[in-house]
């Protein structure tokens, strides 16, 4: 989707839906501005249902004060502007109350963003604000002594967090990252102690994929590529609508024919992908003016090896990284869909999609479909794309009610014998 021709108002309108939509803010928590090239500030209203609002609701404040619109401009005015004073590279400032966040911030602490890569990649170094009264001028320049330093994310104490970015977007992916990196911390806490990355760890991964495939120009795409893109960007969607993706993180893959694969782009939010921004992998070129995800090795490597594998799918869902963080085990013998679909869950140590991504791609088989890379992410693979994408959503359905029945008894998995009753009715042996 094509973001330059969208009015501030409508693009107000759009992300305060999308927060309010994944239950990240109330109907009156939050707030949004985006300052314009002719210096105009654009702002959410004072007291209107963030389910409801509409570009008429959206206040405009001229360069001299004047307001324009028919509601008053959101209390929260005076800290935005504290924060476009402070950093004349920001165009955009967003503000919500996002449960996990605001959990840190009832406990003075700010999430570690170094238990997976993405979050310090994305958001940075976190800033925090002591308390200051909701709409007055000390919260703001509380706020703008922490962005000053260059920070694009600060935790307001016994409040919520500020983002800012170049553009309204760009503030949501610090802001939705962070939130999805404070809930994975309070979920791993659950289970044991996080393992934490170090920053050459971190980088490890910062230049992997990034060597310019050679490109190809393709000729009239063929019907079925047609459906098949249409299908990806479906289930993307879906992915990232059931929290299994965020706007950042997120790989699919489906193979075309022995020599092409269709892949998600590099750095493209995953909430609005449209069949014309998947990359054709080809002969090991690249669909020209387009970049693949990093991960398009991996994904290459597989289809090289496994004819019986035609989709692939990496992720971060909370729960499944959870176990993969703090090194605990996951036994899908829970229940019978979740040993059927996930099998003999194969785990490999952070750092081997780049070191060694053929040891993933050999551990591949039809008894092993779910890989979990610690710290890194949990690939699945499957027959078809709907097939790949059943076992990351039963992945992390399997993760999730483990962590649950923990706190209300002893688990007992599924017994030997009863695995071997499963693998003989449904032919898995």
């Amino acid at each position: 989707m094509n973001f330059t021709y969208m009015h501030p108002a409508e693009q107000i309108v759009m992300i305060i839906n999308r927060i309010y939509t994944k239950q990240m803010t109330t109907t009156s928590g939050g707030n949004l501005s985006i300052l314009d090239d002719e210096g105009n500030l654009w702002i959410t209203p004072s007291g209107i249902d963030k389910g409801t609002l509409s570009i008429g609701d959206i206040c405009q404040i001229k360069p001299d004060g004047t307001v324009i619109g028919k509601h008053r401009p959101s209390s929260e005015l005076p800290f935005h502007k504290c924060v476009y004073a402070a950093r004349p590279d920001v165009r955009a400032v967003l503000h919500a109350h996002p449960q996990a966040l605001v959990s840190f911030s009832l406990v003075g602490k700010v999430p570690n963003t170094k238990i997976i890569p993405s979050p310090h990649l994305v958001c940075g170094e976190i800033g925090f604000a002591e308390y200051g009264l909701p709409g007055s001028i000390e919260l703001g320049n509380k706020l703008a002594e922490q962005f000053r330093k260059g920070r694009n994310v600060v935790i307001m104490e016994n409040h919520g967090v500020v983002t800012c970015g170049k553009d309204l977007f760009e503030a949501f992916m610090i802001f939705e990252t962070l939130e999805r990196a404070a809930a994975l911390n309070i979920v791993a806490h659950q289970l044991g102690t996080p393992s934490v990355l170090t920053d050459e760890q971190i980088y490890l991964g910062v230049d992997h994929g990034k060597t310019p495939l050679a490109e190809f120009l393709p000729g009239e795409i063929p019907s079925y590529e047609k459906k098949a893109r249409k299908d990806m960007c479906a289930l993307i969607h879906r992915a990232y609508d059931q929290e299994l993706f965020t706007s950042t993180q997120g790989t699919f893959s489906e193979r075309l024919d022995d020599h092409a694969f269709l892949i998600t782009p590099y750095g493209m939010d995953r909430k609005y992908l449209e069949p014309e921004d998947l990359v054709r992998i080809e002969n090991g070129k690249r669909e020209a003016g387009k970049t693949p995800s990093r991960a398009y090795r991996i994904h290459q490597m597989i289809y090289e090896r496994h004819p019986q594998v035609n989709a692939v799918v990496m992720a971060t869902p909370t729960h499944v990284m959870a176990f993969g963080i703090t090194r605990t085990p996951l036994d899908p013998r829970t229940i019978p869909e979740s040993y059927i679909m996930i099998r003999d869950l194969v785990r490999v140590p952070y750092g081997t999609s780049v070191l060694n991504p053929e040891q993933i791609a050999e551990a591949i088989s039809e008894s092993t479909p779910v890989i979990l890379a610690e710290n890194e992410f949990v690939l699945t693979v499957g027959s078809t794309l709907i097939n790949a994408f059943d076992r990351l959503e039963v992945a992390e359905f399997t993760a999730n009610t483990i962590i649950h029945a923990m706190t209300i008894g002893q688990i007992a998995p599924i017994s030997q014998d009863r695995i071997e009753e499963i693998n003989k009715a449904f032919h898995l042996n």
